[in-house]
């Protein structure tokens, strides 16, 4: 592999970004759990902005019906591991950063196993709703949350005007079934979020116009990627404020 210097590869990012910006991407710390249509986009921007920890977790293997979405789904990758591929394009992208892959899936019983509150942020890019819910309380507890802060995507399926997503704490989400679902629950259990956090959503929902597999949504490539683009940009821009 041919190596280039950081300012070849970095340079335009340094012009916004600046020195000392630039110094504290690359010790920055990001978990991102999930990379499939919205995480893998997610990711991608982050290592091409010069974050130099990430780590990806991740239980699946690529699959045919991912290519139509995910980063690392393509004809030649079916099969492997999705964690295994993103890891190989972050390094292509930025041999720098230090990257730690873990295919395997955030449950409540594995969640003490990725120390997220050594991280400076985490990103949940997770489908499973208990799971998704746990990790919410547990990045939101002030004895386990990450160091800087947590976002969360909601639903991205159905999805096609990208004009319609948009960021809101948590409890101010509109029009999103996902985020419904989760607060239903936290009522429900009577276990809430103790810390606000901020939400990539879309109040959009188009019907289905084809017959597919039960529970299965439908996606559009565009609006999963800007699902996982605006994460990412949530990481730079709390950076750049700094």
């Amino acid at each position: 592999m041919e190596q280039h210097s950081d300012n070849e590869c970095f340079g335009r990012t340094a012009l916004l970004a600046g020195d000392e910006m630039m110094q504290a991407l690359g010790r920055t710390r990001v978990l991102v759990f999930g990379v499939g249509g919205v995480g893998s986009w997610c990711v991608e921007a982050l290592a091409r902005t010069a974050v130099g920890h990430i780590t990806i977790v991740d239980p699946d293997v690529v699959a045919p019906s991912n290519i139509n979405r995910q980063m690392p789904a393509l004809c030649s990758t079916v099969g492997r591991a999705k964690v295994e591929v993103v890891a190989a394009r972050i390094a292509d992208i930025n041999p720098s950063a230090n990257v730690d892959a873990i295919c395997g899936a955030y449950t409540p019983e594995t969640a003490s196993e990725f120390g997220i509150e050594t991280y400076d942020y985490v990103i949940d890019a997770i489908d499973s709703l208990s799971d998704k819910a746990d990790l919410i309380l547990r990045c939101t507890s002030p004895g386990t949350a990450p160091r800087r802060a947590f976002f969360s995507s909601m639903g991205a399926a159905r999805k096609l005007d990208i004009a319609k997503i948009s960021v809101a704490e948590f409890w101010k989400v509109e029009g999103c079934p996902l985020a419904r679902a989760l607060r239903t629950r936290f009522r429900r259990s009577g276990v809430f979020p103790q810390r606000k956090f901020k939400c990539v959503y879309s109040p959009e929902s188009l019907p289905h116009r084809a017959d597919g597999p039960a529970g299965v949504n439908g996606t559009f490539a565009h609006a999963t990627a800007v699902f996982g683009l605006i994460l990412a940009s949530l990481v730079v821009k709390d950076l750049y404020s700094e």
